[in-house]
């Protein structure tokens, strides 16, 4: 039986911008993805410190070293800029997988 486990997250990040005229998804800062181990188009959660809420959207490599993490489309109604936020990604391991795997967690801190 696979079961699903978290596989990376950045956290202690805000949002810096975004952008309701848009298809959708969420940009970020291509030197934040290398760190976490998230890939253009991953599904991921994006979690709001500051609301309570929870969305589900896919990736979108914004501009290495720009610090971009931008909500877009209908996910930009659900945070404002300056929001704390927490971006997770999951993945299904097996059962011999289980054992040696560990989380990548990243820290971004805006201070």
């Amino acid at each position: 039986m696979y079961r699903m486990f978290l596989k990376s997250k950045i956290r202690d990040v805000q949002l810096t911008g975004v952008n309701l005229h848009y298809e959708g998804s969420i940009t970020i800062d291509e030197d934040y993805l290398e760190r976490s181990e998230i890939l253009p188009d991953e599904e991921v959660h994006v979690l709001n410190v500051n609301t309570g809420t929870r969305l589900t959207t896919y990736v979108i490599k914004g501009q290495r070293g720009s610090g971009i993490v931008e909500l877009n489309g209908p996910a930009a109604r659900l945070g404002m800029v300056g929001d704390n936020i927490m971006i997770l990604s999951y993945a299904m391991l097996s059962p011999e997988e289980i054992a040696s795997h560990r989380p990548v967690i990243i820290n971004i801190n805006k201070q």
